[in-house]
């Protein structure tokens, strides 16, 4: 038996939060690859380890979108609303780290408004059964 899940908001969800670690990952190995160029100008020298943060921030923003995307991939209505809030406020936020490439973003937030306007399908809970035989 199938249980009734919203398959596209998880999708795009999960899609959107990947896009958001890679991006704040390539974010942080570009940094670190390149931050000792930084270091050699002056009055730039901590912006290597800014942005830096900011990379690992983004990494958290992506890992907390991924658990929201699970939690609306479990069927429960609460735990769906749960996990939509989650994706739709960790992606407006990666904005600040990056976004994941603005795509990342993009796809969470249209997972997270999907997520929150699913809503269950109407089936009955007990079948009838056919009337017992005389």
């Amino acid at each position: 038996m199938s249980r009734d899940r919203p398959t596209a908001a998880f999708a795009l969800s999960l899609i959107g939060g990947i896009f958001i670690i890679i991006g704040s990952l390539v974010t942080a190995l570009v940094t670190v690859l390149f931050g000792g160029v930084l270091m050699l100008i002056p009055f730039v020298g901590g912006l290597g380890a800014l942005i830096i943060v900011f990379g690992i921030i983004g990494l958290v923003f992506g890992i907390i979108t991924l658990i929201g995307a699970t939690m609306i991939n479990s069927g429960d209505p609460s735990k769906v609303r749960t996990g939509s809030i989650l994706v739709l406020i960790f992606s407006i936020l990666s904005l600040l780290t990056g976004g994941g490439f603005i795509i990342g973003f993009i796809l969470a937030l249209i997972g997270s408004i999907l997520g929150l306007t699913w809503k269950p399908s109407e089936k009955p809970r007990y079948e009838s059964l056919p009337p017992p035989p005389p």
